[in-house]
């Protein structure tokens, strides 16, 4: 079933492109997300990132992007389930990793939203928790 923002406009290409994302990013071939992003996009990630602070341009995105990718040995980032809410789109994604030189994993879950432009990623915000990504979009649950 179709979701549907503003306008009636149909969600399914930007959830799919919200996949194609985690998709590159999993295989470690964050360039390959280059023609999801909108050339102005920006990014904020919250305090106790590794790469926390707000990035703008889509060079700098990815490259932010790649910076926190290079630091895991395996494991990947996943949506789980999208909320779509007028112009944002909130994932709700589950993250199992081990970063480089570690032996533990670590496997949490947490939200990006996202909002598009001219049918390409325009802005995305890191929350730590679902709920705050949920209180971002209006949405309650």
């Amino acid at each position: 079933m179709a979701s549907t923002g503003p306008a009636g406009r149909s969600a399914d290409a930007e959830i799919e492109a919200i996949r194609k994302l985690f998709v590159a990013i999993n295989r470690g071939a964050v360039e390959d997300a280059r023609g999801l992003l909108h050339s102005d996009v920006e990014r904020i990630e919250p305090e106790g990132y590794a790469t926390a602070g707000v990035h703008r341009g889509a060079d700098s995105v990815l490259a932010q992007i790649a910076k926190g990718r290079s630091t895991w040995a395996e494991g990947s980032c996943d949506p789980e389930r999208f909320v779509v809410a007028g112009e944002k789109i909130v994932a709700c994604l589950h993250a199992r990793v081990r970063l480089k030189d570690k032996t533990d994993w670590i496997d949490g879950r947490f939200a990006d939203g996202f909002v598009f432009r001219d049918g390409k990623i325009a802005f995305m915000r890191t929350f730590w928790e679902t709920r705050e990504a949920l209180e971002w979009a209006e949405v309650s649950e």
